[in-house]
């Protein structure tokens, strides 16, 4: 299973390639607004998550994710467990 470091460094990537630059995450509890990312970038960020891991994430669930330690913890408990 994947942990919730390797989902960081996904959403970094992720992040990245929406962004079309290099998105500076300094730490886990870095606000996604801080990183210049407005929420359609957020969006297409989870839409890409959720084609990778293969999860689906509801949309009432992302009301209130503000920072990315938030999106990943939420992404993590919507794994398949084994």
């Amino acid at each position: 299973m994947i942990s919730r470091e390797e989902l960081l460094q996904r959403f970094k990537a992720i992040a990245s390639k929406v962004a079309e630059r290099e998105v500076a995450l300094t730490s886990a509890d870095t606000a996604i607004a801080d990183l210049g990312l407005d929420s359609l970038n957020l969006l297409e960020i989870i839409g890409e998550m959720e084609k990778e891991l293969r999860v689906r994430i509801p949309d009432d669930q992302l009301v209130g994710i503000t920072t990315v330690a938030q999106l990943v913890d939420l992404v993590y408990k919507r794994l398949p467990q084994g």
